[in-house]
């Protein structure tokens, strides 16, 4: 009885974290956890509806060696034409308490970050995206060639409900 009710609550959560309108899912880990400034995250995807709109998301998994509260990111979106649009995005990742923000068990947290909204994909091709981070101490020109605490970073386009 006992396994048969742990199989109803294990199938009752993963139904329940399907995703209907996620189209593309992609997480590329960070090596040691320690991102190299001059090292973007690269993801490339096709194919997607050219008549649907879509949002996207960038997943941020952190560890408590994650040294600040909030997170500068540089983003380069390449259109299968070669137009690029570049943006730089600040994210919350912590209480002023220091409590991190994010869902997870134990030391790593991950945070789902609002990239672009609305987007659509007009172009057939390759779409590229590259993330960098732009993480630098307060009054330093300089930005931080090595963050800690990042282990993963991921790229999630879920299509916008009609």
């Amino acid at each position: 009885m006992r396994n048969k009710f742990l199989f109803v609550c294990m199938a009752t959560v993963v139904l329940a974290s399907c995703n209907d309108n996620l189209v593309y899912s992609e997480f590329r880990p960070i090596k040691n956890g320690k991102w190299q400034m001059a090292t973007p995250v690269n993801f490339e995807f096709s194919e997607l509806d050219s008549t649907a709109n879509y949002n996207m998301f960038i997943n941020v998994r952190n560890d408590e060696t994650f040294p600040f509260s909030n997170l500068f990111l540089i983003t380069e979106l390449e259109y299968p034409d070669g137009n690029t649009i570049k943006d730089t995005l600040e994210y919350k990742m912590a209480e002023p308490t220091g409590e991190w923000l994010g869902k997870g068990v134990g030391s790593v947290k991950e945070n789902k970050l609002w990239y672009k909204e609305n987007v659509s994909f007009p172009q057939s091709g390759v779409y590229k995206v590259n993330v960098f981070h732009a993480m630098r101490k307060n009054g330093e020109v300089d930005g931080l060639h090595e963050l800690d605490g990042i282990t993963d970073v991921g790229l999630e386009i879920e299509k916008v409900p009609k």
